[in-house]
């Protein structure tokens, strides 16, 4: 390879990466990021679901097991 194609090789990598961090800068500019109070309630929110969704799945072990123990037992 001679040394102009490993030089514009490189320059073609180095405007490839100079391009996608500007990119993912112009990108971060349109993002509507949300206030403290919105962050704060859709905290909550999350946790709250997480929390009810973790019962649910708890709950419903507890019953199919002892369902199936009964079942096995009799």
């Amino acid at each position: 390879m001679t040394e102009n194609a490993r030089t514009s090789k490189l320059d073609n990598a180095r405007k490839k990466i100079v391009k996608f961090f500007k990119d993912i800068r112009n990108e971060l500019k349109k993002v509507i990021w949300p206030t403290k109070d919105q962050l704060i309630n859709n905290t909550i929110t999350v946790l709250m679901v997480c929390l009810l969704v973790g019962a649910v799945i708890w709950i419903s072990d507890e019953v199919l097991t002892k369902v199936v123990e009964w079942t096995l037992t009799k």
